[in-house]
């Protein structure tokens, strides 16, 4: 049985890693290649002020933009989708055998429900609103490790935060009810996360106009570029969680039925 649950995530990642390609080709990388031009025509312009020739740094692509937003996104994309579904089946095995034993009539498809809701919360939504994605050319490359280490580290004690709040809010259901316990739960994990992005560094590093004297030589990273990457981003994050969560629940209703459907079909074969 549990091969055939990790099958199902597998399956639904899959779907849910080609949609989300589909929607992000789309939304984001228009927005990507905004971002790219901006680098570029900024770096010019720095080496403009410094006096030196453009065309010495100039240097061509390993892989070009085609093949970076098409198949190199793409693959990445469906990469993450399918263990993504992976992991989700195995949060699902556990969760779904405690629940299973204990409240039998619960529907299956409902935990896997409230796996994506908590998934995406701890996965993605915190972790974003502690750091938040940024197109190319925003960030100082002399903080990419100590902004990558922060990153893991929210999304690792996010994650970790909400696998105990679901074991308290399991633990508290029997004695104060299934309402008040998750309510509980989600206080506390809530206030785990609050506390951990505080004590965590902050990162400002939106490039401002590039100035020569008191004239502007270039102006400062465009504002609607990061609004529309990150709100598109959002977007692409809720479609890949909202296509994986459905897609396992309809897959996981079919499987269930084939299986009910299959002792039918052996005791009718039986009394014939």
């Amino acid at each position: 049985m549990e091969k055939k649950f990790i099958g199902v995530g597998l399956l639904s990642g899959l779907i849910a890693g080609i949609v989300a390609f589909v929607f992000a080709r789309r939304f984001v990388e228009p927005q990507v290649a905004r971002a790219i031009d901006y680098e570029e025509a900024r770096s010019h312009a720095e080496e403009v002020l410094a006096g030196s020739d453009p065309s010495v740094h100039e240097h061509g692509e390993v892989f070009t933009r085609s093949v970076q937003e098409n198949i190199g996104a793409g693959v990445g994309t469906i990469a993450f989708a399918v263990c993504l579904g992976a992991f989700f089946a195995v949060a699902f095995i556990v969760l779904w055998t405690y629940i299973g034993r204990r409240h039998p009539s619960t529907d299956p498809r409902m935990v896997a429900a409230a796996i994506g809701s908590i998934g995406f919360v701890a996965v993605f939504a915190v972790p974003f609103l502690a750091y938040p994605a940024s197109p190319p050319a925003v960030g100082d490359d002399t903080t990419i490790g100590p902004r990558t280490g922060a990153f893991l580290t929210i999304t690792a004690c996010s994650v970790g935060f909400a696998i105990a709040a679901v074991v308290v809010a399991l633990w508290l259901r029997p004695r104060i009810g299934g309402l008040v316990s998750g309510v509980v739960a989600a206080a506390a994990y809530l206030v785990a996360v609050g506390i951990t992005i505080a004590l965590l560094p902050g990162f400002h590093e939106v490039p401002t106009a590039l100035m020569n004297g008191d004239r502007i030589l270039f102006p400062g990273f465009p504002g609607d570029v990061i609004a529309d990457f990150r709100v598109y981003t959002i977007a692409t994050q809720v479609t890949l969680w909202a296509v994986l969560t459905l897609m396992f629940a309809l897959l996981l209703g079919r499987m269930m039925r084939s299986q009910s459907a299959a002792p039918v079909a052996g005791r009718e074969q039986l009394a014939t």
